[in-house]
C-alpha cells in the first residue's frame, strides 16, 4: 500500500488531502507541529471517511518543524510520497519578511533533504498562484498560466507571503535539477475558499467572512482568481500517480471575480446581511493607506487583472471546476452556520 507524508496536516488545504487519500485507499502519514494537535485532524476528517474502520492504523502522526531538523528522516522511512503543504500563510504582512521567508524556503528544502536520504522519489509541492501572479502579463496575454513565474522585484512580488512562495518553489525546482532522481510537480492554487472540515482554518476563507461582516463601507477594486478546496485537494491526490505530472506546475483555479462581484453574489443570497457592494475610489484606498499597513499592501494590486488560466489542470488532470459561485455560497454558508459571521 502507498504511504504518502504529507505535511502541515493540521492546514486547511491539508486536512481535505488527508481526507481524499484515506478514502482513496492511501496511508497516511501526518506531520504536525505539536501531537496534540493529532486529534484535531482526526476529528477533523472522521465525519467524512467512507470508510472509518481501523482509522488509527492508516494514519499515524509525526511532530515535524519547519525550521528544525529533527525527525525529518525518521518521518521519510518507508515513505512512497511526500506532499508537502506546510508553509506559513498569514493574514497580514511581517514587519520582517525573513519571518516567511525563511521557513518557506529552508522548510521546503528540509523535506526534499530528507526525501533524498530516504530513497522518496515522489514529491508533490503546494505552491501558490503568488509564485506566478506577482509580474506583469507578457503583451498578448490575457491570463497568467504555468510558464510565467513572479518577479520578486516587481512590486508585488515583493510582498513578503508572495516572495516567501517563489523562492520556496525556485528552490525545489533547483534542487530537483541536482537530484533528478526525485520526480517533482507542483500544485498553485489561487484564493482557496470552500466549507473547511473543522472550525480551526487558515485565512484564506477571511475573504468572505470580511464582507458578509461589511466591515468595509466601500471595496476596493480587487480581482481574485478563485478555487475549490476539494479541487486543490483532488489535484495532489490525482497527481500522485499521474505521470504526465512529473515535472509540471499545474495552476488550481475555477475562475475569477472582483470583490464588488463577491459582495453582489453574497448579498443575492443573504439579502438581510450586512454586505455591502460599492466600490471604493483608488484614490481613496491609497489616502487610507498612509494610515494602514494592511491597506498598503494592497496598493500594487489595485485594478491589476487577477485571470488565471486553469486550462492545464483540466487537460492533464480531468479537473473539472466546482463552480466559483457554489465555492463562495458554501464558504459563506459554513461561516454563518458556525458562528463566524451573520446573514
Amino acid at each position: 500500500m502507498t504511504t504518502v507524508l504529507v505535511t502541515g496536516a493540521s492546514g486547511y488545504i491539508a486536512k481535505h488531502i488527508v481526507l481524499q487519500l484515506l478514502n482513496q485507499g492511501y496511508e497516511v502519514r501526518a506531520s504536525v507541529r505539536s501531537l496534540e494537535k493529532s486529534s484535531e485532524v482526526l476529528d477533523a476528517v472522521k465525519p467524512h471517511l467512507l470508510d472509518p474502520a481501523k482509522l488509527e492504523s492508516r494514519i499515524k502522526f509525526v511532530k515535524l518543524d519547519l525550521e528544525q531538523d529533527s525527525g525529518w528522516h525518521e518521518a521519510l522511512g518507508g515513505v512512497d510520497v511526500l506532499m508537502h503543504t506546510a508553509s506559513p500563510f498569514p493574514i497580514a504582512s511581517p514587519k520582517d519578511e525573513n519571518d516567511l521567508i525563511r521557513p518557506a524556503v529552508e522548510g521546503t528544502l528540509r523535506a526534499l533533504r530528507a526525501a533524498q536520504a530516504q530513497g522518496v522519489t515522489r514529491v508533490i509541492l503546494t505552491s501558490s498562484n503568488a509564485a506566478i501572479y506577482g509580474s506583469d502579463l507578457p503583451f498578448g496575454k490575457t491570463e497568467f498560466d504555468e510558464t510565467m513565474w513572479t518577479d520578486v522585484n516587481h512590486p508585488i512580488g515583493k510582498i513578503a507571503y508572495t516572495k516567501s512562495k517563489t523562492l520556496a518553489e525556485r528552490a525545489a525546482w533547483d534542487f530537483v535539477a541536482k537530484h533528478p532522481a526525485i520526480s517533482l510537480t507542483t500544485i498553485n492554487p489561487v484564493l482557496v475558499l470552500g466549507a473547511p472540515l473543522d472550525t480551526n482554518f487558515g485565512s484564506s476563507i477571511s475573504v468572505i467572512e470580511r464582507i458578509l461582516s461589511g466591515k468595509d463601507p466601500l471595496l476596493p477594486d480587487l480581482q481574485f482568481a478563485v478555487v475549490d478546496v476539494r479541487d486543490v485537494a483532488k489535484m495532489h491526490v490525482i497527481a500522485i500517480e499521474n505521470e504526465k505530472t512529473i515535472g509540471e506546475r499545474f495552476l488550481a483555479v475555477a475562475g475569477t471575480r472582483s470583490f464588488v462581484e463577491i459582495a453582489k453574489y453574497l448579498k443575492s443570497i443573504y439579502p438581510q446581511s450586512k454586505v455591502k457592494t460599492g466600490l471604493a475610489p483608488t484614490f481613496l484606498i491609497k489616502a487610507l493607506s498612509l494610515f494602514d499597513k494592511d491597506i498598503k499592501s494592497i496598493i500594487p494590486m489595485l485594478g491589476k487583472p487577477a485571470n488565471a488560466s486553469g486550462a492545464k489542470a483540466q487537460r492533464v488532470l480531468g479537473i473539472d471546476f466546482i463552480p466559483v459561485e457554489v465555492t463562495v455560497s458554501e464558504s459563506a454558508d459554513f461561516l454563518i452556520r458556525n458562528g463566524f459571521a451573520k446573514a
